[in-house]
């Protein structure tokens, strides 16, 4: 968990600075290497490792349009996801899809921009296990936001209906793009909605990734054993604005600095070595591939060539 964690942290710092690129002094968002919007997770890593670690390349999992810590938790293809958000053909979807629509059929992963668009997805997933007797699950990832949307409420009540091996996973950083979770969510917490399709659900405190683990072995098992689906919502922090170039007028300026003091990463790092005798050289040692993974990442999509002009002919579907 702690390698997973690192690894994602180093891959989007990294991403935080090739983005830059291009797009000074004047902010333009489609100039550099890597045009268009972008979501970082950065500080959000408990909520996908806590999960993945439990999960095989049969299970699958959907991911909002903050994608990248769920698709290296998951197993993604690093070297493949980074030529995708170039926009190279050796991406995951040939350059065409960036860094919103990763897709990895080789270990069941998928994301998009739309919100909440995922969560059917994954009940069809679900709905696939069930019927082909697999003990596979699927599990959505949303935002706090994601949890007001129609499709929300209309896949949970499927998947209590047809008793589902589904798990959604409310990643609460308190922000819907920029308003507050207190002002558009009538509940707290939004493990409570669960009861309300008499389901499981389960709260997750302090962007803790050892609870995160133990909610999430406790939901896995009950839908690989036939007893349904899970709501774990987990309290997490977004270090980061909205997008990169948020001007992040709605937050205290206080706000980020005082959450960095909570990293998950040095927390769990520091326990590793407090509690469970980890050695400095040990963890030095994981710090090390992670990074060299995610540097040979970066440069094979540098390296990588950008897709034909004709080539945007292809894999176009009509009707």
């Amino acid at each position: 968990m702690y390698e997973m964690m690192a690894k994602s942290r180093y891959f989007e710092d990294q991403m935080v600075e090739v983005y830059t690129e291009g797009k000074t002094p004047v902010f333009n968002i489609g100039a550099g290497p890597v045009p268009g919007e972008m979501h970082l997770s950065t500080g959000q890593e408990p909520a996908a490792v806590g999960i993945c670690v439990h999960l095989t390349k049969d299970d699958t999992v959907t991911a909002p349009h903050r994608p990248h810590h769920h698709a290296i938790a998951k197993g993604v293809d690093l070297k493949k996801m980074a030529a995708e958000m170039f926009g190279k053909e050796t991406g995951l979807g040939k350059g065409k899809g960036g860094h919103m629509h990763l897709f990895d059929p080789a270990v069941k992963f998928s994301c998009g921009g739309i919100v909440a668009a995922g969560i059917p997805h994954a009940v069809g997933a679900a709905m696939a296990a069930k019927m082909q007797g697999k003990d596979w699950v699927a599990v959505a990832f949303i935002g706090e936001g994601a949890a007001n949307a129609g499709a929300f409420h209309e896949s949970l009540n499927l998947a209590a209906v047809w008793n589902l091996p589904l798990i959604l996973v409310v990643e609460d950083n308190s922000y819907g793009i920029s308003v507050p979770k207190k002002t558009a969510t009538s509940v707290e917490t939004n493990d409570l909605r669960a009861a309300a399709y008499g389901i499981a659900g389960a709260y997750v405190k302090g962007n803790d990734p050892i609870a995160m683990y133990k909610v999430s072995e406790e939901a896995v098992a009950r839908a690989r054993n036939g007893q349904g689906p899970t709501i774990i919502e987990i309290e997490t922090y977004r270090f980061l604005g909205h997008f990169q170039g948020d001007p992040e007028l709605y937050r205290d300026k206080a706000e980020v600095p005082g959450l960095r003091e909570q990293d998950p990463i040095l927390k769990l790092r520091n326990s590793l070595v407090e509690a469970k005798g980890a050695t400095e050289k040990e963890l030095q040692k994981i710090e090390k591939r992670v990074k060299q993974e995610v540097d040979e990442a970066y440069q094979f999509a540098r390296d990588s060539s950008y897709p034909a002009p004709e080539a945007a002919l292809e894999d176009v579907f009509s009707s």
